[in-house]
């Protein structure tokens, strides 16, 4: 029997879901130094980057019906793209045990249960949405974002109705950090992306609406955490619900914001483990992966994430720099190595570069520069490469 593929619809509200998160609220308290027309034209500006990518890399894998991994091999090798599933594996497990950790704290505040109870009773949701598997979630998912799209509509009136005045504090992040910061979530998402255009009807599609979607509740969010930061003074989402008498809605805004989010972290460290461990089922990796990140929230502090999304930044902007630049530029095929030493020494290479870029304040943050420098030096190095062998043939 044909396997079930997900159309329009599905995928855009996957991507609604993935918006709409309390990690992309906390993110947007950073920028509330910067001041309303700088803030949101360095969110606009970043998501805008960062959605294009996005986009491309849906394609990447969507064309192909593959997985984001597995298309990884194309530039890598097999064993070259099991590096980078590793990686991936590393940094969902990560996001998986940041976000059920912010989830919990934020929860615990509203209703004081204890933060690990709130830990396990998140933990338990996601594994549902994981048993439920991703092409059969559509009426689920659907009352899930209904909800969390009227309940975010109101908390953003409780937000920006509810306060006088502005209350911005000293400005900590330049013009350039925070388009960065804000291209940093979004290029979170580039290592898993394909991981559900793939099971799309119509992929290309699916990738524009997935990263439309994303890109515009992710500026919501951003936007909905810097007036907070700006007009209540406060940075702590759960708090201001519970002064405004929310916090039954805020409950559900955070418990399941935090559900539709992680699970795709979790689903897609699952599908990243298939290309390591090619025997088992994704769905049992993301169930233990799940509980890692679990086990993570209850144990660890997990509280700043923004050296986390600059070092997510600085592994997978090269990488997928040099996979657009191979199919997109290049149009190579597909290598047939086990391991494209050539490409890992230009992702090598692009690691630097987007580590020195960092030290730099780069009106358009880090990861344009550094992908663009990257892509450069794919192209250069392939131009040697032809010539060297056209002139050996000679």
């Amino acid at each position: 029997m044909e396997k079930r593929k997900t159309i329009l619809l599905e995928n855009g509200l996957i991507w609604f879901g993935a918006g709409i998160s309390i990690a992309e609220i906390h993110t947007g308290t950073y920028f509330s130094g910067l001041g309303w027309q700088k803030g949101i034209l360095a969110i606009l500006l970043g998501h805008l980057i960062g959605c294009t990518l996005l986009f491309l890399a849906g394609v990447l894998g969507g064309r192909q019906g593959k997985s984001a991994m597995e298309t990884v091999k194309g530039s890598f090798g097999e064993k070259g793209g099991v590096l980078f599933a590793v990686l991936n594996i590393v940094q969902l497990a990560g996001w998986t045990a940041i976000m059920i950790y912010d989830g919990a704290i934020a929860a615990n505040e509203i209703w004081g249960l204890s933060l690990r109870i709130w830990c396990l009773i998140i933990g338990g949701l996601i594994l549902l949405w994981i048993c439920i598997g991703i092409t059969h979630l559509g009426k689920l998912n659907r009352i899930a974002m209904t909800g969390l799209f009227f309940l975010t509509v109101l908390l953003s009136f409780v937000i920006f109705e509810g306060e006088a005045g502005q209350k911005a504090g000293k400005e900590v992040l330049s013009f350039g950090m925070a388009v960065e910061l804000s291209v940093a979530m979004p290029l979170s998402w580039l290592p898993l992306i394909s991981d559900y255009t793939r099971e799309a009807r119509e992929p290309v599609k699916a990738s524009a609406v997935s990263a439309v979607v994303y890109g515009g509740i992710s500026s919501w969010m951003y936007v909905i955490g810097m007036g907070m930061g700006m007009l209540t003074g406060e940075s702590d989402i759960a708090r201001i619900m519970w002064k405004a008498g929310l916090s039954a809605a805020g409950l559900f805004i955070i418990v399941f914001s935090t559900v539709t989010t992680t699970f795709l972290d979790a689903y897609s460290a699952g599908v990243s483990g298939e290309s390591v461990f090619p025997g088992l089922r994704e769905r049992y990796l993301a169930m233990a992966v799940t509980g890692v990140g679990v086990a993570g929230a209850m144990f660890f502090p997990l509280s700043n994430m923004t050296g986390f999304l600059y070092l997510i930044g600085s592994v997978f902007s090269p990488m997928i720099a040099i996979q657009i630049t191979d199919v997109f530029f290049l149009k190579k095929e597909s290598t047939k190595k086990a391991v494209d030493k050539r490409n890992l020494l230009l992702w090598g290479a692009g690691f630097v570069i987007y580590r020195f870029l960092m030290k730099m304040d780069f009106v358009l943050g880090s990861t344009v520069l550094a992908m663009l420098l990257t892509g450069l030096l794919c192209v250069g190095a392939d131009w040697f490469c032809r010539r060297k062998a056209d002139t050996a043939r000679a």
